[in-house]
């Protein structure tokens, strides 16, 4: 026997390693339906897998682990289960999910994947990285993350096949029970029946079904066996939330509650220098005055919002009343002098150089450009914006004998979960989290920052609950902004008018993402077009402003950036902008079909009446793909009293892979357009000597009712797996309505918000 030498011993070892690293990478993810830990259902319920539960009364209870924030994925998620299971929609009930790793978002992690081949072009490179991606997830406890348009495309795997699985037990059951052949009898409606006229109710048979193994495989229905999905059935709970039962963040009211209002620094990221609180602790009803530290954005953003007090009393008015008359001294800290102008500047300078890292490269771009031709270059930008989210920031907590419960409308419970567990010095396993419906989350209730506050608050009041409320004004003052950029395009145009060389850069923030996963490629590096030779870069610049991610992240300014300069190159070729894009599309079926669904629906090219008042009307088209979906937009403008813009319809196709919920579908799309058209015609954060100067909705200006356009949406027939939908209208608006603004006065607009002003 050779001797065992520490070296052999050493290598051996990096050898089994491996083998083993390779044999792990190349398994499948682990099944979905098998919890770690199951919570013992509810009396007279009977759970059949980690997400489904029947009871005795036949109703059928889904675990939901994303949360409902207004994209619907409380019907989505209920409309898969009861499909393949053969349920009574009506008879689904939808419940938050216990923590488990089987609730990861893998979905998720396949979209960062992405990063290391955002054009696709490796044959096994971005497969691959989704691959690994998704088993790193799947074994990593507390990622059931709810971001990236990823609902339902994460859970028409797991919750189909959960539903498939209960059905064969049910149907097992019953075969027993009757003593019959499995496949002798079916599912329909709530029911177990055979053609003799034998039937059970799920109810009944729930018991016995539970006590069975879970298949070792279910066939899932072939979409031509689908009877709920691809229906527009209305929002399940719809009835609850226009009622008022629906509970929000806002809504939470647990025994001997306490109120807690925020003094906060009104620099951004600044502290506390010194306060006097003896005259608030002698005011009626207060109980507590707390310091807050400044918090950090995490992985979601970067920076850090303000410290500052919070006073505790038994009711928000009290609470308001005694905030107001603390005496504060501030210490401004490093944004003192910092202005939105100064930063704009600042990116304009770093836009024009040459530095920056290189996201995407293809070809020799530098040579083409000298290579002759005709060389189009022209400047973007867009200011910081906040949430804006119609239910402000809020958290509850109870903190009583070393454990916490938490209600909160959150994007990620499992990080409410360890952020509260931090701060409150406890062990993650003694917080319970009860996740409540979000009004408004757009990315911003991804970050922790007021549930951090309100752990250290409720840690002042050890064995009461606080709710913690943060004003109109403070959550505008003190958000994580989507970061204002700047890019600079360039495109070379042979005498044919075929773009030859494109580059592209932009400056500004990096999110906080690390380089590795910078999501500013995002909408630039994947466009769909095709250019012989292309390059994108990105200046990172950071400020003193908090920044992070903002509803369709960097599809946000991306596709304004991209689809303004297409239209830019479409003018200078003397070409139809629907032409010259059609040209640039070759190999790309999907984006060919929703642009010209768009342009058709739309009746590009036919010529438009004048508006009531006598006004001239123009059609723009925008273009852009994000979260697997793509999506066109034509827009219908025209100039109203002192220029202002005026949009009267858009016209949207949308190719999301098969819609689940066409009702759903069509909802989002419209609210994604309401937001953007937000941002393109009013939305801007100006910041001042590091304070926020817009305040509340009369001069941070959403949408109005009255000058909403009329919508349409029209989605292209598809039978590939779900995609995006929640974050995808947003992206191509603005530059749709700027590049209609071009057609109706010739006027290029290069920065939002668009004005002729």
């Amino acid at each position: 026997m050779a001797r065992l030498t520490r070296r052999r011993f050493v290598l051996a070892g990096i050898g089994t390693a491996g083998v083993l690293g390779i044999g792990w990478l190349a398994t499948p993810p682990r099944q979905r339906l098998t919890a770690d830990r199951s919570p013992d259902p509810s009396p007279g319920s009977h759970r059949l897998n980690g997400w489904v539960a029947i009871g005795t009364d036949g109703s059928v209870t889904v675990s939901l682990c994303r949360m409902e924030m207004g994209q619907g994925i409380y019907t989505g998620v209920a409309m898969l289960l009861a499909e393949e299971l053969d349920a009574d929609i009506e008879r689904v009930r939808v419940v938050p999910a216990f923590d488990d790793r089987i609730y990861n978002n893998l979905a998720l992690a396949s979209n960062l994947a992405h990063a290391f081949d955002p054009r696709g072009e490796g044959r096994f490179l971005a497969p691959a990285a989704a691959h690994v991606a998704r088993k790193l997830v799947r074994e990593v406890p507390g990622l059931a993350i709810t971001g990236a348009s990823t609902s339902i495309k994460d859970q028409w795997g797991p919750m189909r096949e959960a539903g498939a699985s209960a059905r064969m037990m049910l149907l097992q059951a019953a075969a027993n029970r009757w003593g019959l052949a499995l496949g002798e009898c079916r599912a329909e409606q709530g029911r177990i029946v055979h053609a003799s006229g034998l039937s059970l109710s799920f109810g009944e048979l729930a018991e016995a079904a539970a006590r069975l193994p879970l298949p070792r495989s279910v066939a899932l229905k072939p979409p031509s066996e689908f009877k709920l999905i691809g229906q527009p059935l209305p929002q399940l709970n719809a009835r609850d939330k226009s009622s008022g039962a629906a509970r929000y963040g806002i809504d939470a009211l647990p025994d001997g509650l306490l109120y807690a209002v925020a003094r906060l620094c009104p620099v951004l990221g600044g502290t506390v220098k010194h306060f006097d609180d003896t005259r608030v602790r002698a005011m009626a009803g207060v109980g507590a005055v707390v310091p807050l530290a400044p918090q950090a954005g995490g992985m979601a953003g970067r920076g850090l919002t303000s410290g500052g007090l919070a006073v505790v009393a038994r009711s928000p008015h009290e609470a308001m009343r005694a905030a107001e008359a603390l005496e504060v001294a501030w210490n401004p800290g490093a944004a003192a002098g910092t202005s939105s102008r100064g930063v704009l500047e600042a990116l304009r300078q770093a836009v024009r150089g040459a530095d920056g890292s290189v996201l995407y490269e293809r070809g020799d771009v530098d040579t083409s450009m000298r290579s002759g031709g005709t060389v189009i270059g022209a400047s973007y930008e867009v200011p910081f914006l906040a949430h804006a989210a119609m239910e402000p920031m809020n958290c509850t907590i109870r903190f009583d004998q070393g454990a916490a419960e938490v209600w909160v409308g959150c994007q990620g419970p499992s990080v409410v979960r360890d952020v509260v567990a931090t701060v409150l010095d406890i062990d993650a396993d003694k917080v319970r989290v009860h996740p409540q419906i979000m009004g408004g989350g757009f990315g911003r209730k991804t970050f922790t920052d007021c549930v951090a506050q309100a752990a250290s608050i409720a840690k002042a009041v050890p064995g009461r609950a606080v709710q913690l409320m943060w004003t109109r004004e403070q959550d505008m003052a003190h958000d994580f902004y989507r970061p204002a950029m700047v890019a600079r395009c360039e495109a070379a145009l042979d005498p044919s008018g075929r773009v030859t060389a494109w580059d592209y850069r932009i400056a500004g923030s990096s999110l906080g993402q690390p380089a590795l996963l910078n999501v500013s490629r995002e909408g630039a590096a994947n466009t769909p077009y095709e250019f012989p030779h292309m390059r994108v870069r990105h200046a990172v610049l950071e400020s003193e402003v908090p920044t992070g991610i903002w509803r369709s992240v960097a599809h946000s300014f991306n596709a304004f950036f991209v689809e303004s300069f297409i239209d830019e190159l479409a003018a200078a070729a003397q070409a139809d902008a629907v032409a010259f894009r059609r040209s640039l599309l070759e190999g790309k079926p999907r984006h060919l079909r929703v642009l010209e669904m768009a342009a058709r629906e739309a009746g590009w090219g036919t010529p438009l009446p004048l508006t009531p008042e006598g006004q001239p009307q123009a059609l723009g088209l925008a273009l852009h793909e994000s979260f697997g979906s793509v999506v066109a937009q034509v827009a219908r403008v025209s100039l109203g009293a002192g220029r202002t813009i005026r949009v009267h319809e858009v016209v949207c196709a949308v190719d999301c892979g098969l819609a689940v919920n066409p009702n759903l579908v069509r909802q989002q799309m419209e609210g994604g357009i309401v937001y953007g058209l937000s941002a393109a015609l009013y939305g801007r954060i100006d910041v001042d000597n590091g304070q926020v100067r817009q305040s509340n909705f009369h001069d941070y200006a959403p949408l109005r009712m009255r000058d909403c356009p009329a919508i349409t949406t029209h989605i292209v027939p598809s039978t590939e797996p779900p995609q995006g939908v929640g974050e995808v209208g947003t992206p191509p608006i603005a530059a749709a309505v700027a590049n209609a603004v071009f057609s109706l006065t010739g006027t290029r607009l290069r920065q939002l918000p668009l004005t002729l002003a």
